[in-house]
């Protein structure tokens, strides 16, 4: 009865945790294939902004194995608005330190990541913007990456 009782608290105090990140507008993870991002795969997430007056922070999520033979990561953040203006932005993620201690959070041998690619942006349109992950590193195929994504939210003072 013990266990029921502390496993209901936990589901409980997660969930009113998770409820309460109001400031996100959109906080999306995919899953890449077989573990093996290739660089021509372009990972999209659409985004839709509402509010016009107030800047933004937008993330890039990854998730990597310990196997994963770099302590960095580049990757092309592709950003179009409701227009389809497009622009690109290059951002190198740093994986491990000089050591090669993970500087990620772990959970066994997977290392969470989450970047900012943009700080305190304004987006001068309401509707859909897309955001698109395309992996830049000297492999074709990049091994062992076993999810990205995108964090916006609100950025308050």
């Amino acid at each position: 009865m013990k266990k029921f009782f502390s496993f209901v608290c936990s589901l409980y105090i997660i969930s009113t945790l998770v409820s309460c990140d109001t400031d996100r507008v959109i906080d999306e993870n995919k899953t890449i294939e077989n573990s093996s991002w290739y660089y021509k795969s372009l990972i999209p997430f659409d985004v839709q902004i509402t509010d016009t007056t107030i800047p933004y922070n937008v993330y890039v999520n990854l998730r990597v194995a310990a196997d994963y033979k770099y302590s960095n990561m580049f990757m092309w953040v592709h950003t179009s608005n409701p227009d389809r203006k497009t622009d690109k932005r290059r951002i190198e993620i740093r994986l491990a330190d000089e050591s090669g201690k993970w500087l990620g959070n772990g959970l066994g041998d997977i290392y969470d990541y989450q970047f900012p690619a943009f700080k305190k942006i304004k987006f001068n349109q309401q509707g859909f913007y897309r955001f698109e992950l395309e992996q830049n590193m000297r492999d074709d195929t990049l091994m062992y990456v076993k999810s990205v994504g995108v964090r916006v939210e609100k950025a308050i003072e």
